[in-house]
């Protein structure tokens, strides 16, 4: 006789009459088929959780030979997503578990369940496929043209202040928030350049290193 799993799951915002329903189906069908049953249910979690208590425990059931069917409804019950399907359907064939979902009339113990199988595995590859040249087509958009904000991506080009000009622009009253908006850089470089001479005995350098300069700065603040 056959040994068959039959997982079940309801979320916190499902009806609870919603396990039931599962159960029965699940039930009348192993019935059918003489098959003996052990239930697996995860009540008030998430299909979004890879992990869960009752599934785990069926997978390692599986892993031990212990199992040599799982049934459930719906594909959504028991995975994920296409890849979490793919990738717990290929585990459970590994170890010739064979998967039943009603709902869908899936049987990967006929030639008609595994094809289909082996189509959702190529559509996983492709959707990943297509995912990865999206995201390396963006980062090499950005870095020709820039992002959003108008800046290109990865470590800024350094520039250089110059001590002189901020005193000069000091002198003529303007703060330091606006001598730093106009340079495009943090109130804490431009503070920095001009304490840069101040320590006795000190030699400050002609400039000083800041993110980027966006203009030639004139005497008027």
């Amino acid at each position: 006789m056959k040994r068959a799993a039959l997982y079940a799951r309801v979320s916190t915002l499902e009806q609870p009459g919603g396990l039931a329903i599962q159960l029965e189906a699940m039930r009348a069908y192993a019935a059918a088929r003489g098959l003996a049953t052990i239930e697996c249910v995860d009540e008030g979690v998430s299909g979004s959780q890879a992990h869960r208590a009752a599934l785990d425990a069926m997978l390692l059931a599986a892993q031990a030979r212990k199992i040599d069917l799982v049934i459930c409804t719906k594909l959504d019950r028991l995975f994920r997503s296409v890849r979490h399907l793919v990738t717990v359907a290929g585990e459970l064939a590994a170890v010739g578990v064979d998967l039943v979902v009603l709902d869908q009339a899936i049987d990967t113990s006929t030639p008609v369940g595994r094809l289909l199988f082996h189509v959702l595995a190529a559509i996983a590859e492709f959707e990943r496929d297509l995912i990865r040249e999206r995201v390396i087509a963006g980062v090499r958009r950005a870095q020709q043209h820039g992002t959003r904000s108008g800046r290109r991506i990865g470590r800024p080009r350094k520039a250089w202040l110059e001590r002189a000009e901020l005193e000069q622009l000091r002198r003529a009253g303007a703060s330091l928030g606006a001598i730093a908006r106009r340079f495009g850089v943090h109130t804490t470089q431009v503070r920095r350049a001009l304490a840069a001479g101040d320590k006795p005995g000190a030699q400050a350098p002609p400039e000083f290193p800041a993110i980027r300069r966006l203009a030639a700065v004139g005497a008027a603040g």
